[in-house]
């Protein structure tokens, strides 16, 4: 199992909005992160700069490299495109974090 965090960015005043999308999530969108070996997944917003953090935990034969080719996925991002700072193919800008510390 592998430890994944990251950060992204949203825009300002949508913070409400990507809360609510997020309460709303698609059950067959959570499937997919989960069969793509995805799992413990959070997302944590600071609201002072709209700065969102994530944390996942990804299983040692997980494919997540293959989630940006998946249609379902990139709905996902069509859908939230206007929320965040995001790529030209509507994906998040995500920015890997380094694991300083760690305990169980």
């Amino acid at each position: 199992m592998k430890r994944f965090g990251f950060k992204m960015k949203l825009k300002p005043g949508y913070a409400k909005e990507y809360r609510k999308r997020h309460e709303e999530i698609w059950p067959e969108l959570v499937a997919l992160l989960r069969d793509s070996g995805i799992s413990n997944y959070s997302i944590y917003l600071d609201e002072e700069t709209d700065t969102l953090f994530a944390y996942q935990e990804l299983a040692d034969q997980n494919r997540s490299e293959y989630l940006p080719n998946q249609e379902l996925m990139k709905r996902w991002w069509d859908y939230n495109k206007d929320l965040m700072e995001c790529n030209l193919d509507n994906s998040p800008i995500v920015t890997p974090l380094q694991e300083v510390f760690h305990m169980d």
